[in-house]
């Protein structure tokens, strides 16, 4: 299959035999795709390779035969956000999410569209509330969402009350007796209608949202945890 002049964000990229590289993309019309882009190593600096950095926006023409796809031309369609400190930590993280969560060649626009839309954001301030949309945006565009004003068995969120977010049900609300280990990983009603309204919660319910999300997220992931949580993990002890 031919892909022409498709719109994609680049997402992964690393060397692959002795002159090429294996590049994950994010595209508009095909989701997730792998591509080989040939001869682009080397002691010479090569055009389409300062194309295929993370988080640059490219249009892109391949020819897809199987899981992978042979690139044949990539130009920038701007210039890739200039990130430090903890937003250069996001932007690894939200293309490790998709990297480990998307499907390959599963059409995905939302999903493209949020990816956008948080890349844009990453320099901005609010960076903890940039990244819990885009984790509530990826959950939906791939599938695996749910309504968070509401409970899994329907009934509204109370906002005084705490929620454990089941990954198969969604809200189930803690009882005020018991299950008191749970609460840690739980967040508030407040924050789960704030995320629900997309309006920034305060910001001990924020704290609470980052902690019951990520808890879905490890679920989703299985055993093996992303490595943009061990390295921010590290630095929080430095």
């Amino acid at each position: 299959m031919h892909i022409e002049d498709q719109p994609a964000f680049v997402l992964h990229a690393r060397p692959w035999r002795e002159t090429s590289l294996l590049v994950e993309v994010l595209t508009l019309d095909h989701g997730r795709l792998g591509l080989v882009a040939r001869g682009v190593q080397g002691p010479k600096k090569h055009v389409l390779r300062a194309a295929l950095q993370p988080l640059q926006h490219i249009r892109l023409t391949a020819v897809l035969r199987g899981e992978l796809a042979q690139l044949r031309s990539a130009e920038s369609l701007d210039a890739a956000p200039r990130l430090t400190g903890d937003a250069m930590l996001a932007g690894f993280y939200i293309n490790e999410l998709v990297l480990r969560l998307a499907p390959r060649q599963d059409p995905a626009p939302e999903l493209y569209e949020a990816f956008a839309d948080v890349r844009q954001r990453l320099a901005l301030d609010g960076l903890a509330w940039t990244l819990r949309r885009f984790e509530r945006d990826l959950l939906d565009a791939i599938g695996l969402g749910f309504a968070f004003d509401s409970d899994g068995d329907g009934q509204e969120i109370e906002p005084a009350a705490r929620y454990r977010l089941d990954p198969e049900h969604g809200p189930r609300r803690l009882q005020r007796d018991g299950e008191a280990a749970d609460r840690s990983a739980a967040a508030t009603g407040h924050a789960l209608l704030a995320l629900a309204a997309d309006i920034a919660p305060e910001a001990a319910d924020m704290a609470s949202l980052r902690r019951a999300l990520r808890a879905v997220l490890s679920h989703h992931l299985g055993s093996r945890g992303l490595k943009s949580w061990e390295l921010a993990a590290n630095l929080s002890r430095r």
